[in-house]
């Protein structure tokens, strides 16, 4: 078994986005002490408690900044073919991994491990393998994908 690597994939603007995220994680951990778990900030939204700016501005950041990316640069068009109760499913099945899991995958990935959390470690692992078990499967078993 060999993996290639698409080097053609690679764009310039990945590498400034992940910088990006990267800057703002840093600002949100050293400026307030909050980590940059999207379901945990998305969850406390939901939460009848007194919300945060700094929460509702994460969250339109990441509403309003691909939308502003696609006016200076319009993005090709996808296509999705999956049923939508497909779609569903999976998102309930995500919202109930993060909550199983305290947290998601930028939470964890990003800012757990960057903190050399054990925990954020080993969530992070189990989420990619778990990722690559469905996609084995739904591929190569199933023909799904």
């Amino acid at each position: 078994m060999s993996i290639q690597i698409d080097w053609q994939a690679f764009t310039p603007i990945s590498l400034i986005g992940g910088l990006m995220l990267g800057v703002a994680t840093v600002i949100l951990l050293l400026g307030i002490g909050r980590i940059a778990g999207i379901s945990g900030i998305f969850s406390s939204l939901l939460k009848p408690k007194r919300v945060e700016m700094w929460q509702v501005l994460f969250i339109l950041g990441l509403v309003i900044s691909p939308l502003l990316y696609q006016l200076a640069r319009p993005l090709p068009e996808v296509a999705i073919s999956t049923s939508v109760p497909l779609l569903i499913g999976a998102g309930l099945l995500v919202g109930f991994g993060t909550r199983l899991g305290s947290g998601c995958t930028s939470g964890h990935g990003i800012c757990g491990n960057a903190r050399l959390s054990p925990r954020s470690l080993a969530a992070t692992v189990t989420f990619m393998l778990f990722g690559i078990v469905t996609v084995y499967i739904g591929r190569h078993v199933l023909g799904l994908l």
